[in-house]
Parts: C-alpha cells; structure tokens; sequence
C-alpha cells in the first residue's frame, strides 16, 4: 500500500486540510407578518363586532309586506339601532316573526317590556300624513322605547304595533283615562279641545271589564295639562249634533275635524275643585257639553204613571218635567191590564233626580234627619194639594210629548200610597184630551138637535112669508103708488110757496121787519129803565146836548 507521507521531504509537516463550515441562518421570517397582522386585524374586527353587537330580539307582525333580511332597518328617533337577521312564518301560521340583530349601545333600553314596535310606511291619519321618506329609503321598523331601564323586567319577544303609536315616550304631558257607554266616532288620534283649541288626542281605547262600556285614554300636552283639574268635566264633540224637542231645531257642531272624525272637550266646571289633576286620573265622558255643564243630579229616584190614554210620542228619553225644570226622564213605557176595570193602561216608568227640586229637598233632608225616604215625604203632601202628572204636547211637528208634574185646583182625591217602591205619582187627562171630551160632548148635543123639524118648520114659514108678500103686492102696493103721487103734488106745492117772488116770502119779510123794529124799540127802553129806574114815574128826562168847544 503507497504511503503518502513518502512524498514529503524529511522534517517537514504537513499542512491541515480546510473545512467548509455553513453559515448559521435565523429561524424567523418577514414574510410571517403580513398573515399575524391580517389574524390580529380579523380578531380586532370580531372582538369589535362582538362588542357592537346586542342581543337579538323577535317581533311578531301580521305581515312582513315591505320587510327584507339584512335590508330593514329598527329605528330610534330616526337612528339605526339594530337590523332585520330573519324572517320566518309564525308556528302558528296567524303571522311572522321578525327576528332582529340589536346594537350593543342603547339594547338595554329597546329590551324593556314596555317597548314597542311598528312598520313604518306612508300613512294618512287624523294627526296628519307620516312616513313619506319611506317612499325613497324604504320601510323601516319604529321603535319606542322608554325612558327608564329595568333590568329585570327585560324581554326578547315582542308584538308588532299595526299602526304607529300616537303618543311617543317621554313626550311632555299627562294621560288621563275617560269612561263612555260607546265609544262613538272617536278614534286614535281623534282631537282633544280646551277652548277651542287643541290641547291633547285619544290615545287609546279599550272596553272595560265588565264589557258594557268602554275606557278612553286621552293624552295632553305640557302646559296645556295644568288646566285639567279635578273638577273638569268631559264631553263628546263628534260630528253635527241635531235635535228637535220643546225648545227648538237645534244644531251644533265643535270644528271640521271633529265634525267628520269625532273629537272631545273639556273645561272647567264652577264651584269644582281647581287643583291640577293628577296623572291617570279617571273621568266621565258626557255625550253633551249641556249634559258635562249640569249641575250634579245625585241619585236617582224611580217613579211610576198609569195612562188610561194614548201615550203615542212618548218613547224612552221623553222629559219630566216640574214646573218647566226637567227633573229626569222616562225609560220605558209598557202596556198592562187592570183586571179590576177590565181595561188597559200604560205603564211609564221614569227615574228623576230629587237634588234637582233644590232648597226644597234639601230642607226635606236636613228637617227630617230620621225620615227614611225622603222622595214619599215630599210628595206626599204635595199629592195631596193636587199634584199630578200629565201627557203634554212637546212638539207639535214631531209629535212628541213629555211629562208634566203640575198642581191641578179641581183634581179628585185619590189614595197614594207612600209606602210603594216606586212610587206611583197619580195622573189627570191631559189638555188635548179633555179638549177631546168638550169637543165630543158638542158634537154629542149637536146631534141632538132635530135638524129635520127645524127644516120642515122653515119651509113652512117660508111659504107662508111668500103668500104674504103676495097679497101685499096685490092690495098695498096700488095704494102705495097713490100715496106717493100725493106727496109729490104736495112737495111741488110747497116748491112754489117759498119761491122768492111769492106773496108768501114778502108777507114772512115784512113781518121780519117788524119784528126786528119792535125789538129795537124793546132794547131802548130796557137801556132808559136801567139808567133812569125812576122814569116810569116821571117819565124821561130830557136829553142833554153837548156844549160847543170855544
């Protein structure tokens, strides 16, 4: 085997091979940072989205009409609080359910379970038209939330208003609640007026609990609801009101609002309480503003008249009246039979309002604290004065009639029962009939008169007035003629007697003449005997000439 070292002189060494050794590189690249910052980015991004994001909330409406996933928007007070996520029918296939993405900021107030939710969409309503920008944006969901957050009355199920509330929270006012029989033509949005100007709207309306009527609740305004006050009163101000009774044809109506959508009134009532009312305070709503205005009539009293007379134009709402005051009015009107007469009579019934006879009543009350029925101690001895009760006319147009409570002079006695529940006021014919009666007892004897012997009896004088006549004709009238010409001949007679040239006018003339002369020749010796008494014995003394002037 060859040695290399034999190669190499003696002596010398030989020199170390060199050794590749490679560099050392680092385990980092650059090129990691672009994905660590996009991971970071994304994270950054979720955890933002995660902290934005609300819980998720379900509507249920009758319709989706309008409605689009990740396209509708809930609104607050025009801002975007959270997003339609999905759509499904309603189990029950009676609707949707609208399920709704919430932000984070402001969810607590949108989860409360007074709010409430609704599809905006172009609406025209009594409070005006609304919704018009939905035309360009698209339907939106309104929310309404309130003021104060409950966190343990949260909630995540909600149902869709179908129409837009008309009175938002956290609008400055109060809401008081009203009680009707019916509702009428009110409705939501339907106008409140203080004066005549509009101060508040209905609300909302719901029958009671009983169902035979209903509660209205009516929202006012700030300021305007320091003039509610405990003694205001309510009334009904919907459409014309036209009626027809004693006192006329009467018409009235509030504005054209109210006139074709119904509205309500109110205002103060004098001698009331005039403290501001409280929130949710509760009130009756009157049909009229006469019925809200009267005064109050307290309890009412029932009373009860048996007619023996035709009682037509006497219907339920009729008036009772004492003396031109309505004390109440009548509620029914029956038919009976009186077994003992053997005849039918109806029954009227009528409630009245004792407060209504004023200082009378009361006195009754105050004077007699022990009396148990104060109503039988007051009619009582007015019966027995003469009171009654009669049907009088009420229009003559209409036909109508009402009852009147007057004291009658001349009415029979009769029995009252003061112990009867209800009373029962006695009654008398009215005028129309007793005119009836008068009319019957004329016509009665007129026909009593024998018509037929009177007419014979002056047929017979007649005849004979004609064979009278005749004989005048034939024995008088000749002689008639004769007298006539004689009388003629006698006038033309005297004619010529007191012509002027006749001896007759110049004989009465003369003797005129002498007359005047003698009469003169009278009054000269009246005048002597009157100046010179003593001339019938010494007869006249002479005349006195008067002396010339020097």
């Amino acid at each position: 085997m060859h040695d290399p070292t034999t190669n190499q002189p003696d002596g010398q060494t030989e020199p170390a091979q060199p050794r590749l050794i490679p560099a050392q590189r680092s385990r980092f690249s650059w090129i990691w940072i672009l994905p660590i910052a996009a991971a970071l980015v994304g994270a950054s991004l979720v955890l933002r989205n995660w902290m934005l994001t609300g819980p998720r909330i379900t509507i249920s409406f009758d319709s989706a009409e309008g409605l689009a996933v990740d396209q509708t928007k809930l609104r607050y007070r025009e801002v975007d609080v959270g997003t339609i996520s999905d759509i499904q029918v309603a189990p029950d296939r009676k609707g949707v359910l609208v399920t709704a993405q919430l932000e984070r900021d402001g969810s607590e107030f949108i989860t409360q379970k007074d709010t409430r939710f609704w599809v905006v969409r172009p609406r025209l309503g009594l409070s005006g038209v609304s919704g018009l920008g939905t035309l360009l944006s698209g339907v939106y969901i309104g929310v309404d939330a309130p003021f104060e957050v409950d966190k343990k009355a949260q909630k995540m199920d909600f149902v869709g208003l179908e129409s837009p509330p008309e009175v938002i929270s956290g609008r400055a006012g109060k809401r008081y609640v009203l009680t009707a029989s019916e509702l009428g033509s009110l409705d939501l949005g339907s106008p409140l007026y203080y004066k005549g100007i509009q101060v508040g709207q209905v609300s909302s309306y719901e029958l009671n609990e009983e169902g035979d009527g209903v509660r209205v609740q009516v929202f006012v305004d700030a300021p305007n609801d320091k003039f509610v006050t405990q003694g205001s009163r309510f009334w009904n101000v919907s459409g014309v009101n036209m009626s027809l009774d004693s006192t006329g044809f009467n018409v009235r109506t509030h504005s054209l609002v109210s006139a074709l959508a119904g509205g309500l009134a109110f205002d103060q009532m004098e001698g009331e309480p005039t403290e501001v009312a409280a929130a949710d305070t509760q009130y009756e709503l009157f049909p009229t503003q006469d019925r809200a205005m009267a005064e109050p009539d307290g309890p009412a009293v029932e009373l009860r008249f048996h007619f023996h007379q035709s009682v037509r134009g006497l219907r339920p709402g009729s008036k009772v009246e004492f003396r031109g005051l309505e004390l109440g009015q009548v509620y029914d009107v029956d038919l009976e039979f009186d077994f003992e007469r053997k005849r039918f009579f109806a029954l009227v019934k009528a409630r009245i309002y004792p407060q209504r006879f004023g200082h009378l009543y009361e006195r009754i009350v105050e004077t007699r604290p022990d009396e148990k029925d104060p109503i039988s101690a007051l009619f009582k001895p007015m019966v027995e004065r003469g009171l009654r009760g009669q049907l009088r006319p009420a229009s003559l147009i209409t036909g109508q009639q009402y009852i009147a409570l007057e004291f009658f002079d001349k009415a029979d006695e009769v029995e009252f029962d003061e112990t009867a529940k209800p009373l029962v006021v006695p009654v008398i014919a009215g005028d129309f009939d007793r005119l009836q009666e008068q009319v019957s007892d004329i016509v009665t004897k007129i026909s009593a008169i024998p018509f037929d012997q009177i007419g014979k009896n002056l047929q017979s004088g007649l005849t004979e007035l004609s064979q009278v006549l005749k004989q005048l004709d034939k024995t008088t009238v000749p002689q008639l003629n004769g007298a006539l010409k004689s009388m003629d001949a006698a006038v033309q007679k005297l004619g010529a007697m007191l012509d002027a040239d006749s001896s007759f006018n110049t004989s009465v003339d003369q003797t005129l003449n002498e007359l005047k002369r003698s009469l003169r020749s009278l009054r000269d010796l009246s005048d002597t005997l009157q100046s010179q008494p003593s001339a019938i014995l010494r007869g006249r003394s002479p005349d006195v000439l008067p002396e010339p002037a020097p």
